[in-house]
This record gives C-alpha cells, sequence and structure tokens, in this order.
C-alpha cells in the first residue's frame, strides 16, 4: 500500500498533466476560432451580405493575435499550432478577403482581371506565411506586409463602403488596391510587429492606448479601422522613403578644396 504522501504526490502529477494539457490546447481554440470566421466571412459574401463579411474577418485578427499571445505568454507554442494557425490565415486572411474583393468590389471591370487580381492577392498572401514561417527567432519587425493586416485592409474599405461598387472607375481603383496589397506582402519593407506592446514598465500607457482604441472602434468603427488599416499598410513604404531621403548623396557632401599652389 502506498503513503499518503505517495499518493499525494501522484494526484498532484496527474492534475497537472491535465492542466499542461489544456494550456496546449488553449491557443488552438482561438485558431480554430479563427478559421470558422473565415468560413463564415466567405458564406456571408457568397449570401451578399458584405458588410458582416468583412466584420467576421475583423474578428479573425483578433482570434489570430490572440492565439499567438497565448501561445507565447503559456509557453505553448509547438510546430503543429503553427501549422494550424498558418493555415487558417490563409483561409481567413487569403481567400476570405480575395473572394471579397472579387464580389463586392472587382464586379463592374473586366472579368478576368478581377480573377487575376483576388488569385494574385491569394497566391501573394501564401508566399508571405511560408516565409514568415521559415523566419527564425522573435523578430521586432515583419519583412513584408502581415497577411493580416492585408485581409484586414480590404475589409476596412468594405465595412467603410458598405455598398458594393457599381462604377468601372472604383473597380480600378479597388484592382489596384488588391494588387498593390499582393506587392506588399512579398516585398522587403519591414513593418512592425507590435510586440513592444507588452504589459511592462509603461504598462498604463499601453492599457490607456488599448481603452482608446477600442472606444474608438465601438463608437467609430468605420473610420478608425479605415485610419489603422491605410497607416499602417503605408508605413513601411514611407519610412523607407524617408530614410532614403535622409541619406547622403556623394554629390552633395562637402569637400574642402585644396589650396592652389603658386608657381
Amino acid at each position: 500500500m502506498k503513503a499518503p504522501h505517495k499518493l499525494l504526490e501522484a494526484s498532484l502529477n496527474q492534475q497537472r498533466r491535465r492542466l499542461k494539457r489544456g494550456v496546449f490546447i488553449l491557443p488552438s481554440i482561438f485558431t480554430v476560432g479563427n478559421i470558422f470566421c473565415g468560413f463564415y466571412s466567405i458564406i456571408t459574401t457568397m449570401r451578399g451580405d458584405y458588410d458582416r463579411a468583412a466584420i467576421a474577418i475583423g474578428i479573425a485578427i483578433v482570434m489570430d493575435m490572440l492565439d499567438g499571445k497565448i501561445a507565447r505568454l503559456t509557453n505553448s507554442a509547438t510546430g503543429f499550432g503553427l501549422q494550424l494557425d498558418s493555415l487558417a490565415d490563409v483561409i481567413s486572411f487569403g481567400i476570405a478577403p480575395s473572394i471579397l474583393a472579387l464580389q463586392w468590389g472587382l464586379g463592374p471591370i473586366n472579368h478576368r482581371l478581377g480573377w487575376i487580381a483576388a488569385f494574385t492577392f491569394t497566391i501573394c498572401g501564401a508566399m508571405r506565411l511560408a516565409r514568415f514561417n521559415v523566419q527564425a527567432g522573435n523578430l521586432k519587425h515583419f519583412v513584408g506586409l502581415p497577411i493580416p493586416a492585408a485581409g484586414g485592409s480590404i475589409a476596412a474599405v468594405v465595412h467603410f463602403f458598405v455598398e458594393p461598387i457599381q462604377g468601372p472607375v472604383p473597380a480600378l481603383l479597388m484592382t489596384g488596391m488588391v494588387f498593390a496589397l499582393s506587392f506588399l506582402m512579398i516585398s522587403t519593407f519591414r513593418y512592425s510587429s507590435m510586440k513592444q506592446l507588452t504589459l511592462g514598465k509603461k504598462s498604463h500607457i499601453t492599457i490607456l492606448i488599448l481603452a482608446l482604441l477600442v472606444a474608438l472602434i465601438y463608437n467609430y468603427s468605420r473610420w478608425t479601422l479605415l485610419i489603422l488599416a491605410v497607416s499602417y499598410g503605408l508605413s513601411a513604404p514611407v519610412l523607407r522613403v524617408y530614410a532614403l531621403v535622409r541619406r547622403k548623396r556623394p554629390g552633395e557632401e562637402v569637400h574642402i578644396a585644396a589650396p592652389i599652389e603658386e608657381h
């Protein structure tokens, strides 16, 4: 017969194993929620409820942020979770936004051009995810526009205007936007990963910013989400141009002329 302390230790070890399994499952629950939002967005797009489809993509972005954050905080990141998260991102931020853009804003132009733009967005998003998966380390920046931001940009535009595009000129502008987002995803522009927004020494500032952001989204969701999407999407190209402007050109450097020798 086992001693009481042995039985207690065995019971505690069993509880720890159960808790550990629960911790590892928790990030995957949010990933499944991400997949559901992407699937729901596709279904509602096919039904013509474009605003609800855009909102579903926005919720998927929140789910995607939470599953990664929880996995890092609980030290429960796994290779399986990484692959599942990538597949979820392809559905929610690659396929769902491209179908939404095609149905909502690319119809009035050439049918083939709309298909090409939508497929280009999807394949560039998949390549962006593949590049992210092979990047090592806890980087402070992303190389290329993250696919959730690209998909969120399309959702923000749809949520802002709501009514589908009818004329060919707005449709061409939307097509240009889809191609631009595709290019930004596979570009080498460096985007902030937002990992500096943590609950550290300046946690009160972080909490204040998040509270203000939530309040703005709740009261002025259309303007707030559109401004956030445009600001983040243009941040890396603007910083690149600014860095190039600040860099001195060789011809602009001041040289001290050598004294002329008298003969």
